[in-house]
């Protein structure tokens, strides 16, 4: 660690300049400021890592601590951890290098672009193959790699909520013909108790709209976007083998998925490996039938709605406006905004691995981001938080209980209140 050292102030005896005497104490000279006893090592370990070179790029404006979600309920932001670095933290084995969520504010807004969303993944990667990951994340890992899912479930059971839909649920592996969407399901909404509805409501939606569409089911395998943001690159390129082989097996135009994590691994790394695809994130493909859907939508569901921005469908990919497009279009229902919203959402902590992460992180934050987000949403005076993240659901409720707002805000995904509307329920 660096040794703090302070500038020796120097009196001189007199001082005369343009033939004025400013001598005294209280016109001291001070040596050089010392800067040679930093450690600049750790800097250039990270910089060499594939991914990690634009730390080095930072020159401190901290811009990016005042848009970091994780600094606003804790002490956090690309800045701190560069200056803890340059002073003697080693980040592969610090807490700091799991906090993060890769949501991308920060990058939004530094002028020296410092890309946290690849030299973290890359830091992380190396307490990876030390062994130096947390117990929970580590747990996560072994699921997923032992049952191609984070949740530990039976892969034969990923269609089970299917039995539940009301409609028929087309597994490709069964019905064996061309269709035109494939729907990409994903964990959360396969197998938690709550994707599970949103997953009905899809089906359902799907099956009004007559949509020729089908699905994997026990086939399917987590897309692993979250495992590589957290550092086990080598587990997520063996799922994108695997979801790639699968895919190649059945014909079909287009890939539609639930979440915005697909949505980033299936548009922007898949191809990486020689999977590409057309994807739509289900928002952005249902945005065309929103005049059916009007049609379709008979009951007025007459609520106050606020949307949570996903980080990985907004900043990272550019969408905001087909969420909303389709909140607009449910009839009685009027769409407020919180404070942070669009560009500046706040994020949900669920990113970058922090899914897995929450016991770990409440030892380092005041609370948790998803509790911070709630009480943000309650600010606003709306019923309904509305979110189109297989993650978000069972965060935000979650939050919701433990911030003692139960009975007065509701957690739904965009497609529930779909088809609520459509159902007249």
């Amino acid at each position: 660690m660096a040794q703090t050292v302070k500038a020796t102030p120097i009196e001189k005896e007199q001082v005369v300049i343009d033939g004025v005497d400013i001598s005294g104490h209280w016109n001291r000279m001070f040596e050089q400021r010392v800067i040679f006893n930093y450690t600049p090592e750790h800097l250039e370990e990270i910089a060499a890592l594939p991914g990690g070179e634009s730390l080095e790029w930072c020159y401190q404006c901290a811009k990016c601590i005042g848009v970091c979600p994780v600094d606003i309920v804790g002490d956090y932001g690309p800045r701190k951890i560069y200056r803890k670095v340059q002073t003697g933290t080693v980040l592969a084995e610090d807490s700091d290098l799991w906090l993060c969520t890769t949501c991308r504010n920060c990058l939004r807004v530094c002028p020296k672009e410092v890309d946290m969303i690849q030299i973290m993944p890359a830091v992380r990667e190396v307490a990876v193959n030390k062994g130096t990951v947390p117990s929970e994340l580590q747990k996560a890992f072994e699921n997923t790699a032992r049952y191609g899912n984070p949740l530990g479930e039976n892969p034969r059971k990923r269609a089970d909520w299917a039995k539940d839909a009301g409609v028929p649920v087309p597994i490709m592996g069964q019905v064996r013909r061309p269709v035109d969407i494939l729907w990409y399901v994903s964990t959360y909404t396969s197998y938690h108790q709550r994707g599970k509805d949103a997953a009905r409501a899809m089906a359902r939606v799907f099956s009004a709209l007559g949509v020729d569409w089908g699905i994997l089911g026990a086939e399917e395998k987590d897309d692993g976007d979250s495992q590589r943001l957290a550092g086990e690159k080598g587990l997520f390129e063996m799922l994108a083998e695997q979801n790639i082989a699968t895919f190649g097996k059945y014909a079909f135009n287009k890939l539609v998925v639930s979440g915005p994590h697909e949505y980033n691994a299936f548009k922007r790394f898949y191809p990486q490996l020689g999977g590409e695809y057309e994807v739509e994130h289900y928002t952005q493909f249902l945005r065309p039938f929103i005049p059916r859907l009007q049609e379709m939508m008979k009951k007025p569901l007459n609520v106050k709605v606020t949307f949570h921005d996903p980080c990985y469908l907004g900043r990272h990919n550019g969408e905001y406006d087909a969420p909303r497009d389709l909140l607009r279009a449910i009839p009685g229902g009027t769409l407020t905004e919180m404070g942070r919203c669009r560009e500046n959402g706040y994020c949900c902590g669920g990113g970058g691995g922090g899914m897995w992460l929450d016991s770990f992180s409440r030892d380092y934050t005041t609370m948790r981001l998803s509790d911070r987000r709630v009480l943000e949403a309650v600010e606003t005076g709306a019923d309904v938080l509305a979110v189109c993240c297989p993650f978000e659901v069972s965060r935000f409720e979650d939050a919701v209980k433990s911030t003692g707002n139960a009975g007065r805000l509701v957690v739904k995904d965009i497609i529930e209140l779909v088809d609520e509307s459509m159902r007249g329920a």
